[in-house]
């Protein structure tokens, strides 16, 4: 009789052969630090940039107040759409300056739920090469035709605007605005331009820098563009220290996604008391302080002049070491974990075949004392 399994067993084969094989690692967290197998590591590979899911004091002034049930079990359409979800959406309207404003249960909902339902076939999106998997996933689910175009080269993308726009009923130009792995930004305003020139919509995936620049509201509203941008999406799983994702745009847009975005209408709502604090926090800490943001902008202009001439890419607090080969980063990887730093080798596919990194996320948790052995061990291993 047939192995059932066969190729899965032989795809499991494959990936450990090449060193891309992973699996999952318990560890337990406590402010700054991951606790791993008894052993005290400062955590490098968190996305809570401001370091605000592990503040025993904003987790308590919070909870202090809190007296609603902890979810709703239910959809949104049904009868989930508590004052908890409308409030948030309210206030992210407001702050963007929008028309409207939608909830989705993460990042990857949103993203797989706005292409899916937006770029249809007949339409074109043209995506950044290094965009995140569920901005391709949803392109793929949606039947739209995908044409990338080379990492932040914006004439690739209008060589590739002047070849092929013409020939679709809807064009859409998708980008990160801080790119996850990268850690460099896009250029928002050659970008609205290219919109403007060739009648796109815009979408700008703001997962990794909401929370951070512009005033909170990202990296569209650092550089002056949000009133330019047509659809904006973010997380309140990164710098916000909660749960769940959203998006900003015209009400056209945000009602056709009540309508057509198979993962809102189909999906049980994310945690009431997660949208509860991403509202108390984007309140209290991050719309009306710059505290939090302040220092870690400043830990990482000093960790980028520390680390000067090893290959690092971006200028952001996502600090990729570039190593090239799956070997150097998982010994790399092991190497700083016994010195007491949680830092994960990024592999293939996440990154490009042949770009293995050690990618380190920087919290304004972190110290620069906490770090000053780790520029030590970096710089040696040049």
């Amino acid at each position: 009789m047939k192995n059932l399994f066969e190729d899965y067993e032989k795809a499991i084969l494959d990936k450990k052969e090449s060193l891309n094989f992973r699996s999952l690692q318990p560890v337990d967290i406590a402010g700054k630090y991951v606790f791993k197998s008894g052993k005290r590591l400062l955590n490098l590979s968190s996305n809570d940039y401001l370091g605000i899911s592990t503040k025993d004091s904003i987790r308590q002034e919070f909870l202090n107040g809190y007296k609603k049930p902890l979810s709703v079990p239910s959809a949104r359409l049904l009868c989930a759409n508590t004052s908890s979800y409308e409030k948030l959406e309210e206030l992210l309207k407001n702050k963007f300056n929008k028309e409207a404003a939608l909830l989705f249960n993460s990042g990857y909902h949103a993203n797989v739920g706005i292409y899916s339902a937006l770029a249809k076939k007949g339409d074109v999106v043209f995506c950044d090469r290094l965009n995140h998997a569920s901005i391709i996933d949803g392109i793929h689910l949606g039947g739209a035709d995908l044409i990338p175009f080379k990492h932040a080269n914006y004439e690739d993308l209008e060589s590739k605007l002047i070849r092929y726009s013409k020939k679709y009923a809807n064009v859409i130009i998708s980008t990160e605005a801080l790119f996850s792995m990268d850690g460099d930004f896009c250029d928002i305003k050659k970008l609205v331009e290219l919109k403007e020139k060739y009648g796109a919509i815009l979408i700008v995936d703001e997962a990794h820098s909401f929370g951070v620049y512009g005033g909170g509201l990202g990296f569209c509203a650092q550089e002056g563009m949000l009133d330019k941008v047509d659809l904006i999406m973010a997380t309140f799983g990164k710098a916000v220290g909660s749960y769940g994702a959203f998006c900003v745009g015209c009400k056209v847009l945000i009602d056709y996604l009540i309508n057509f975005s198979r993962s809102f209408i189909f999906s049980t709502v994310f945690p009431q008391i997660s949208a509860e604090f991403a509202y108390f926090v984007l309140q209290n800490y991050i719309f009306s302080s710059d505290k939090f943001q302040n220092k870690l902008l400043k830990l990482t202009d000093i960790v980028h002049k520390r680390l000067c001439g090893l290959n690092i890419l971006g200028s952001s607090y996502i600090v990729p070491v570039v190593l090239g080969e799956n070997q150097k980063a998982l010994e790399l990887s092991k190497m700083l974990m016994d010195k007491g730093f949680y830092c994960l080798p990024i592999r293939y596919p996440t990154v490009a075949k042949n770009s293995a990194r050690l990618r380190i996320s920087l919290s304004a948790a972190i110290e620069q004392a906490d770090l000053e052995s780790l520029f030590a061990l970096l710089l040696n291993t040049k």
